[in-house]
């Protein structure tokens, strides 16, 4: 496949658990099985909920992992300056607007509405186009968007949504001055030249607003694969909120041996004690989606390893 780029994108909150490394693993394999490049990118846009020292600890443990990357790691901590003048051009443009609206107010306009045509955001401030003298976020309108925003998933399928019934006007920069993830993730993946995303479905319901992010702003959409994500017994996602334990970096071998049975290949017993090298260059030569096609979780349960 020509100039295929995709990336893996963690957020500095924690460890990389066994939810985390397996998409790592899965966008990792996609790429060198399409003679791609995989970028790893650390989507550090939220002070408040990084961890001293998380960065350091997922970039070493994808290396002991043998998920050895291309090029340089970016930081979007680092690229405000490109966010800030997408947020300028979508302004002067009048795709988006200042808004002082709380989030009692919000709360108080949905418990009012009893109709699914209403739009969760009742464009309160859509007509604020100059910097109010208060506290405000910057709002992205949906107002021009009457047909819904499809995308063609690899493993999902057709999926749909119509913004301005089910999302609303959404916010792309917030009241505290920090960049919102669909700004961000956007601009990054468009100057990196993305062309292949591979992640968890629970960001599928995201991607419908960042097409509509990449219309506006004049750029290609990537093409999409939404992974599966691995649930506890409650049901609940692998997440630093739902307490997933850290993945270890001293049994990597077998847990990477793990992590390809639950994306559906069948590794040879034997070589969950080779190198993690060994174990990627076996999984990039059998890469195949099939068995996780239309597959939406994974119940922890049925993992051989405690995570």
């Amino acid at each position: 496949m020509l100039n295929y780029i995709g990336r893996f994108a963690p957020s500095p909150s924690g460890p990389l658990h066994f939810g985390s490394l397996l998409t790592a693993v899965a966008s990792y394999l996609d790429a060198k099985h399409n003679d791609g490049s995989w970028l790893v990118r650390m989507d550090d846009l939220d002070p408040p909920r990084e961890i001293p020292g998380a960065a350091d600890n997922i970039l070493s443990t994808l290396d002991a992992y043998g998920l050895h990357w291309d090029g340089e790691i970016t930081y979007q901590s680092q690229r405000h300056d490109l966010y800030e003048a997408a947020v300028q051009s979508l302004l002067t443009n009048n795709q988006a607007f200042y808004c002082t609206c709380s989030r009692k107010q919000l709360a108080e306009y949905s418990s009012q509405q009893d109709q699914p045509t209403h739009s969760p955001y009742p464009g309160t401030c859509r007509e604020q186009h100059t910097p109010p003298n208060i506290p405000f976020s910057i709002r992205l309108t949906t107002e021009g968007a009457h047909q819904p925003v499809c995308i063609n998933d690899k493993l999902q399928g057709r999926f749909c949504q119509n913004l301005i019934t089910d999302v609303g006007d959404f916010i792309i920069k917030r009241k505290d001055l920090l960049y919102a993830y669909h700004l961000a993730a956007v601009i990054d993946d468009h100057w990196q030249k993305i062309s292949h995303i591979v992640r968890g479905i629970d960001l599928l319901d995201s991607t419908p607003r960042q097409t509509h992010l990449q219309q506006l702003l004049g750029y290609n959409t990537p093409h999409y694969a939404h992974l599966p994500v691995v649930v506890n017994e409650q049901g609940q996602k692998l997440s630093k909120q739902t307490f997933a334990k850290a993945i270890e970096t001293t049994q990597c071998s077998r847990v990477l041996w793990t992590a390809l049975s639950t994306l559906g290949l069948k590794p040879p017993t034997l070589l969950q004690h080779e190198p993690p090298e060994a174990i990627l260059k076996w999984g990039t030569l059998s890469w195949s989606t099939k068995a996780i096609i239309n597959v939406t979780r994974i119940n922890s349960t049925q993992i051989t390893i405690d995570v």
